[in-house]
C-alpha cells in the first residue's frame, strides 16, 4: 500500500535573538583564537629569536624564529581535514569547541615554557610542538565559524554575517598587539625579555573560558540540522569533496593566498622592519602603528562584507586586490620615513585593500561548495591558502629586503595579481545561491511516495 510522506517543514522563521548570539559567538570565539595565534607572531618579531634560538647568532636566530612561525601552517590542512570531516558529519558547533580549547592550551603553555638558557635545545623543540598544536587548531577554526555565521544569515546579508568571524582576525591582532604594547611600555627591556613577554600568553586561559561559554550558547547551523533531519546520504563527505570539488578547493586556496601573505606582513613583519634593528623606531612606536593597522583592518573587513551584499563578492575582492597592487610601492615610501604618523598611515591605507579581499570570503566560500562537503571544502581551501600565502611571508620578506625594499613591494604586487586572477575565475551566478543541497531543496517541496 502506498502513502505520501509529508515533506519536512519549511525553515524556521528568523529569530533575531539567535542571530545575535551567532554573531557574538563567532566573533568572540574567533577573536580569541586569533589573539592566541597572533600573539605568537608578535612575539616572534620581538623576543623569540633571542630567547629560544640565541646560539644561532643574530641573523640565524631570527630566521629560525620566522621558520617556527611558518611551520605551523603546514599542519593547518591536517587540522582542516579532520575538523572539516567531523564538522560535515557531526556539526559545526562541536568542532569549534575543540579548536578553541586546543588553541588556548597551546598558548597558555607557551607562556610558562622555559627558555634556551634554562633547558637548552628542548626549549625550541617544545616551542615548535606547541606552535604546531596552534596551527592544527587554527586549521579547524575558521571553516566552522564562517559556516555558522553564513548559514544563519538572513537573505541578502550573507556577506555581512560572514564578516563576523572575519573581523575576529583584526580584532585578535588588536588584542595581541595591545597586550604586548601595555606590557612592553610599562617595564624595562630587561624585565620584558625576562618575564614580561609571558603575560599576554597567560591571559589566554581567561579568554578561552569566556569564549567557550559564549559559543556553548549558540545553536547548531540550521542547514546542518536540516541535513540531519532529512538523513542526507553521504557517509564520507571528505571523499566526495576530492572526487568532485578539487577545482573549487584549489581556487579557494589561491584566492586567499595574497590576503593571508600581506596580512602576515602587517601582523608580524612590518613591526620588525620599522623596529630598533630595522628603521630604528622604538618597539612602542611600531606596536602603536600596528594597532592603527589592526583598527583599519577591522573597519574595512566589516565594510567589505557589507558592501559585497550590495555590489557582489567578486567585485569587492577585485577592488581589494587592486588596492594592494596599487599601494605596494607608495606603502614603502611612507614606511621608510620612520615617522610614526606616516608609518601608521601607510599600514592603515594598506588595510583598505586587505579588508575588501577578506570580508566577503566566508560568504563566497560557502556559496562555492554544497552543504554536505562545505565545512571540509572551505576549511581545506583556507588552510592551503595560508601555506601558499602567509606561512613564510615574513621570512620571504626578511630575505628579500636585504636586496632592497623594492623586492618586497614586487612580492606584494606579484602575489596579489595571482589571487586577483583566481577571483576572476570564480563561476558567475553563485552569489546568494541556495545553501541547502539540491536534494534537500527538492525534498522540501516534493512529497515522497513510499510503499
Amino acid at each position: 500500500m502506498s502513502h505520501t510522506v509529508a515533506s519536512p517543514a519549511a525553515p524556521a522563521a528568523r529569530d533575531p535573538r539567535e542571530e545575535r548570539k551567532v554573531l557574538a559567538g563567532t566573533l568572540v570565539g574567533t577573536t580569541i583564537e586569533w589573539y592566541d595565534f597572533f600573539i605568537f607572531a608578535q612575539a616572534t618579531a620581538l623576543v623569540f629569536a633571542a630567547l629560544f634560538f640565541a646560539p644561532m647568532g643574530s641573523t640565524g636566530s631570527q630566521i629560525a624564529a620566522w621558520v617556527t612561525l611558518g611551520i605551523s601552517f603546514l599542519v593547518r590542512p591536517l587540522g582542516a581535514i579532520i575538523a572539516g570531516h567531523l564538522g560535515d558529519k557531526f556539526g559545526r558547533k562541536i568542532v569549534l569547541s575543540f579548536t578553541l580549547i586546543g588553541m588556548g592550551v597551546a598558548t597558555t603553555l607557551i607562556g610558562v615554557l622555559p627558555t634556551y638558557a634554562q633547558i637548552g635545545v628542548w626549549a625550541p623543540i617544545l616551542l615548535v610542538l606547541l606552535r604546531l598544536l596552534q596551527g592544527f587548531s587554527a586549521g579547524g577554526e575558521w571553516g566552522g565559524a564562517a559556516l555558522l555565521a553564513v548559514e544563519h544569515a538572513p537573505k541578502g546579508k550573507r556577506g555581512l554575517f560572514g564578516a563576523a568571524p572575519q573581523v575576529g582576525v583584526p580584532l585578535g591582532m588588536i588584542l595581541a598587539t595591545g597586550a604586548l604594547f601595555l606590557v612592553r611600555s610599562n617595564m624595562t627591556e630587561e624585565a620584558f625579555l625576562t618575564w614580561g613577554w609571558r603575560i599576554p600568553f597567560l591571559i589566554s586561559i581567561i579568554l578561552i573560558v569566556v569564549g567557550y561559554f559564549i559559543r556553548k550558547a549558540v545553536e547548531e547551523s540550521p542547514v546542518f540540522k536540516e541535513m540531519q533531519q532529512l538523513k542526507a546520504k553521504e557517509s564520507a563527505p571528505l571523499g566526495e569533496l576530492f572526487r568532485g570539488h578539487t577545482k573549487e578547493v584549489i581556487l579557494a586556496a589561491v584566492i586567499f593566498a595574497a590576503n593571508n601573505g600581506v596580512g602576515y606582513l602587517l601582523i608580524a613583519w612590518f613591526s620588525k622592519y620599522g623596529g630598533p634593528k630595522g628603521l630604528g623606531m622604538t618597539s612602542t612606536e611600531v606596536l602603536t602603528a600596528s594597532l592603527v593597522g589592526g583598527l583599519g583592518w577591522f573597519i574595512f573587513t566589516l565594510f567589505g562584507g557589507w558592501i559585497s551584499d550590495k555590489i557582489g563578492r567578486k567585485t569587492t575582492f577585485v577592488v581589494g586586490y587592486a588596492i594592494l597592487i596599487a599601494w605596494a610601492f607608495p606603502l614603502f615610501s611612507l614606511l621608510n620615513t620612520a615617522s610614526l604618523p606616516l608609518f601608521a598611515l601607510a599600514l592603515f591605507v594598506l588595510t583598505m585593500g586587505l579588508g575588501p579581499s577578506y570580508g566577503p570570503q566566508s560568504a563566497m566560500y560557502a556559496e562555492m561548495f554544497p552543504a554536505r562537503v562545505r565545512f571540509s571544502g572551505v576549511s581545506i581551501g583556507y588552510a592551503l591558502g595560508t601555506i601558499i600565502g602567509g606561512a613564510f611571508a615574513p621570512l620571504i620578506a626578511d630575505l628579500l629586503v636585504k636586496n632592497g625594499w623594492e623586492y618586497v613591494a614586487w612580492y606584494i604586487v606579484g602575489i596579489s595579481a595571482i589571487s586577483l586572477i583566481a577571483v576572476l575565475l570564480v563561476p558567475k551566478g553563485i552569489q546568494d545561491r541556495e545553501l541547502h543541497d539540491e536534494e534537500v531543496v527538492a525534498t522540501r517541496s516534493t512529497p515522497v511516495v513510499s510503499a
